[in-house]
């Protein structure tokens, strides 16, 4: 792993050869590529208020591989400024921490 960016670590993903981001959970990082469970921001905030509403999802994290060449770059899902994390959006309609709704070790919070 590359340091800061452990397994577990909240991590939103840019790609590029289609351009598309997503948010999720990084699983491994490796010279091949990046295995995560994520989901497109776009289907976020539907997905979250499911989960607020205890909605059976219609959407749901997936698990994926993305090769390296695809990679652009790796973001730790981190406030900027005034803007909040995918994390704290998730809490704020949720209520609840999505590291705890995932089962996620709270020990690798970021």
């Amino acid at each position: 792993m590359i340091e800061g960016f452990l397994p577990t670590s909240l991590i939103i993903v840019n790609l590029v050869n289609p351009k598309e981001k997503f948010f999720g959970v990084l699983l491994a990082l490796s010279a091949a590529g990046v295995t995560m469970r994520g989901i497109n921001p776009d289907s976020f905030e539907d997905w979250v208020h499911q989960i607020a509403r205890n909605e059976d999802p219609d959407l749901d994290l997936i698990t994926m591989f993305v090769p390296l060449f695809r990679v652009e770059r790796i973001f730790l899902d981190e406030p900027s400024g005034a803007i909040k994390s995918f994390s704290q959006r998730f809490e704020e309609v949720a209520g609840m921490a999505i590291r705890a709704f995932l089962g996620l070790d709270e020990e690798h919070e970021h």
